[in-house]
């Protein structure tokens, strides 16, 4: 390309400005910029031509319109090795632009900090990725800068080419600035697609900031990283305060614990996880005790797992903790003598949910080429339409545990059956192809490790039964009372059995399949 002539410069964060100002007066290129930008390039002793100065036309509508120039944007753009092109910039007598450094006004940082709407509105860029977008189409010939963590790079690429760039340097530098339209453009949208209630526009971006790379993906062949994708939050306000890095196996474990814990617990509440199922989760006026009991839930399963917790972790806590292998311990802060105990474990890892943020109203799945989108299952059932469909019906306690049982059940994933008592887990049957499997294996687990709780116990049906063979499975055990969406052609031959056992048995009419 080269020696860059002219260099534009316009930035909103200035900092690390003079290393870049530097080398460009070394090499004796012209720089233009404006606003805030130009009155701190002169105020660190460079010289610099404002951008109005440069183009005649001084700056309108409050600043909105500065950069939105054709000389501008002709020199930036212009081909130089193309005959028509340098006539008509010779005609209009336009300079070409070599290099541009913009990052954006801070829409980002805006809506994280006022909910003015005025001010969030004035802070969308639209001069800087205009620029950006010129730039990196012509990067054959133009360099174009959107991190200031690139500036170190620039200034080796000038010294080494004596004021010049190559190619392979430019197009980096183009991928990483149309990323960062893209990215930008994407927040802005999702912003105001949420302030007019839009969850599922005709068209959906998705955003998001790379906060790290993991040692690998859910296998050690395959590559991964982590971002973080909030119109409230710079990070996922994990706070990890000790242990080996997080996998993305222990990410997937534990965004599903954090799923249960923040939109459906309220009392002290402890969720074992397990490859993102539940094997044991429970809810007690104890926090203690509610640990005991969702380990008791599985404690084969809870071996290598991951511990959900929405209060505060102490000493005792920390010691029952310690006498099982988990990978990881999630809690909403913990006691000084709890950390000096559970640290013991070095490579265990400890993460402070304090500041952790629910945010989002819908999920998503990406596939190849495609992704779905729905919103949460934020809906247990509605007591209004509840319905007991045997002779014997429940009571107020039951109600209970049978209200915790389904709300476990959205959790877990399909097939699902959860077998309760007393509001913990006593039996989950995840993840088969038919129901009476998930019938059997939720009994099986129930009778191994909680068999004298299984006598009046209450299980939960993500969806229908479609036989009487799935709640023969569970009456056996000891089962006494069943939840249910009903629904199935064979309601009437479930509910004869039913009573036939003489079981309870509700219907909600609401599904809570999890696949």
């Amino acid at each position: 390309m080269g020696k860059i002539k002219n260099a534009l410069i316009s930035v909103s964060d200035k900092e690390n400005l003079r290393v870049v100002l530097e080398v460009l007066k070394k090499n004796k290129i012209n720089v233009i910029s404006s606003g805030g930008t130009y009155k701190s390039i002169k105020k660190l002793g460079f010289k610099c031509k404002e951008i109005s100065e440069y183009t005649e036309f001084k700056e309108m509508l409050e600043g909105r319109v500065k950069t939105l120039h054709p000389k501008i944007h002709s020199g930036i753009l212009f081909k130089r090795d193309n005959k028509i092109h340098r006539e008509q910039m010779k005609k209009k007598q336009f300079d070409r632009i070599d290099l541009v450094i913009v990052n954006f006004y801070p829409f980002e940082k805006t809506i994280k900090t006022t909910s003015n709407k005025k001010k969030i509105i004035e802070n969308i860029d639209i001069g800087g990725p205009t620029m950006v977008r010129a730039a990196a189409k012509n990067a054959e010939y133009v360099t174009i800068i959107t991190d200031k963590q690139d500036y170190s790079e620039l200034v080796k690429e000038l010294n080494k080419l004596k004021g010049g760039t190559t190619y392979d340097f430019r197009k980096r530098m183009a991928c990483k600035a149309f990323g960062l339209t893209a990215y930008y453009d994407a927040i802005v949208s999702e912003w105001f697609n949420r302030d007019v209630g839009l969850e599922f526009p005709e068209r959906k971006t998705f955003f998001g900031k790379k906060i790290g790379e993991l040692r690998y993906g859910e296998n050690p062949h395959q590559r991964s990283s982590m971002y973080v994708n909030s119109l409230e939050n710079d990070d996922i306000n994990l706070k990890q305060i000790s242990g080996k890095d997080l996998s993305y196996n222990n990410y997937n474990d534990i965004f599903a614990g954090l799923d249960i814990l923040f939109s459906d617990l309220k009392s002290p509440s402890t969720v074992i996880i397990k490859h993102a199922n539940p094997c044991g989760v429970s809810s007690n006026k104890s926090a203690l005790q509610s640990f005991l009991n969702a380990q008791a839930s599985d404690p084969i399963s809870a071996f290598g797992g991951i511990v959900a917790c929405n209060y505060k972790i102490n000493f005792k806590i920390a010691n029952e903790i310690n006498k099982t292998f988990f990978e990881v311990i999630l809690a909403k802060g913990f006691e000084k003598k709890a950390l000096s105990v559970l640290k013991k474990k070095k490579n265990m890892r400890i993460i402070d949910i304090s500041k952790y943020n629910y945010e989002t109203k819908t999920t998503s799945k990406f596939f190849d080429g495609a992704f779905l989108m729905q919103e949460k299952d934020n809906l247990v059932f509605d007591k209004k339409k509840i319905k007991c469909v045997t002779k014997n019906k429940p009571s107020r306690k039951e109600l209970k545990d049978i209200e915790f049982a389904f709300r476990v059940c959205k959790y877990v994933k399909s097939n699902a059956i959860v077998i309760v008592k007393d509001s913990s887990t006593i039996g989950i049957g995840a993840g088969q192809q038919n129901r009476l499997d998930s019938c059997r294996l939720a009994t099986h687990k129930a009778k191994k490790f909680q068999p004298k709780h299984l006598i009046n116990s209450i299980a939960a049906s993500d969806a229908f039964f479609p036989f009487a063979d799935g709640i023969e499975t569970l009456i056996n055990a000891g089962v006494k009372t069943i939840v249910q969406p009903g629904g199935s052609i064979r309601d009437k031959e479930v509910i004869k059995a039913a009573n036939k056992s003489k079981v309870k048995m509700l219907f909600t009419r609401i599904r809570h399949f999890n696949h």
